[in-house]
């Protein structure tokens, strides 16, 4: 009987914007593993047009791209069933966010990033830092841009290592300017909007912190009993509803379940046969939430009970949640929310807890 393989290990080059060189000390890494006698394949590489980028590739087998039809346009995505069957020791893959065309086995490509890992392959893999799902909220009130392609915490989570790819904004945009990272034109545009200095440098320093985060979360526990730190048992509830200002408090409540280590909790409290009885959208609304929590490692619970509060702030109890969220919006939605008066109530009753009230605020998806 044959043993089971060992999953492979992933590791991750994080940027806060593009052309700092993520790709480029990608590449270089994996020529020094063949130098070393490893077997290395490209599994998928965007070259931008980057000379010294696309140099970094000599001599490196890569595997030919898959091609997909959709809507009469046909597109190039990257033939994660060749690399299974071609089974190297080390995959490189760029772009690790992105989303793959309709039709594709996985709808995202870090799903066919685990699929390698999985059959034992090591990947590397680059990224940025507004990709980062719990982070999104934060990366538009930087950018006023809003991310749609992003991905999971916890799949960064399950990261061998996390590298940060430095550049000052300053060399980067000295870069842009040149024609290093983007075609002319393509640069003057950049530079109108995402490339701005200020912008650039509030990424660097959520990436910095986020990388940080990362090396601290895989250190080894210190079993000095005179310098360990006390052990906290955090937990997080984060209360939802069908308005859209839930998305951002489930983001903020994973963000912090995250960094203090807790159980994180989504739960969603209506009065008994009530779900039932809401208009279709608002069911609707609630379920996505909720899936979208699930999709983030929450565990959700949709409960029922004459009083909202009493209820919520039981279940609080039960599970020994230690911080709440609630959203705060400013005007009534269609959708519904915590009427100011519940949020009182929670307040009250929760005493022994930290309640946190985040407030709304007005997101338009942008490219």
């Amino acid at each position: 009987m044959s043993e089971p393989l060992a999953r492979g290990r992933l590791k991750i080059y994080l940027g806060y914007a593009a052309g700092v060189g993520k790709t480029y000390q990608m590449l270089e890494e994996a020529q020094e593993a063949k130098r070393e006698g490893r077997d290395v394949v490209i599994g998928y590489f965007e070259p931008h047009a980057r000379k010294d980028t696309i140099a970094k590739t000599e001599g490196l087998e890569t595997i030919p791209r898959r091609v997909v039809e959709y809507r009469g346009t046909r597109f190039e995505e990257m033939d994660t069933a060749a690399i299974l069957r071609r089974h190297p020791q080390l995959c490189v893959v760029d772009e690790f966010p992105h989303t793959n065309v309709p039709g594709s086995e996985r709808d995202k490509r870090w799903q066919d990033v685990l699929a390698l890992l999985d059959d034992g392959i090591d990947v590397m893999t680059t990224m940025n830092i507004q990709h980062i799902e719990s982070l999104n909220d934060q990366v538009y009130q930087i950018s006023g841009v809003r991310v749609r392609e992003t991905i999971p915490d916890w799949i960064l989570g399950e990261a061998d290592e996390v590298v940060m790819v430095d550049l000052t904004p300053r060399a980067l945009l000295n870069r842009l300017e040149r024609g290093v990272v983007y075609s002319h034109d393509k640069a003057k545009q950049a530079l109108q909007n995402f490339f701005k200095e200020s912008t650039l440098g509030a990424l660097r320093e959520l990436a910095l912190r986020q990388t940080a985060h990362e090396v601290d979360s895989r250190q080894p526990e210190d079993e000095s009993p005179a310098t360990a730190e006390p052990v906290t048992h955090d937990r997080i509830l984060v209360l939802i509803t069908g308005d859209p200002a839930s998305t951002a408090l489930i983001r903020r409540g994973r963000r912090m379940a995250d960094y203090l280590h807790a159980e994180c909790y989504a739960v969603c409290v209506l009065k008994r046969g009530e779900f039932e009885r809401l208009p279709g959208e608002q069911r609707a609304a609630i379920e996505k939430h909720l899936s979208f929590a699930r999709e983030l490692h929450i565990e959700t619970r949709r409960l029922e009970g004459e009083n909202v509060a009493q209820t919520a702030v039981e279940f609080a109890r039960t599970h020994q949640v230690t911080q709440i969220f609630l959203a705060r919006t400013q005007k009534r939605s269609a959708l519904g929310s915590l009427s100011r008066s519940l949020v009182h109530q929670i307040v009250r009753l929760a005493g022994d807890m930290q309640v946190t009230l985040v407030a709304d605020r007005k997101f338009t998806k942008q490219d």
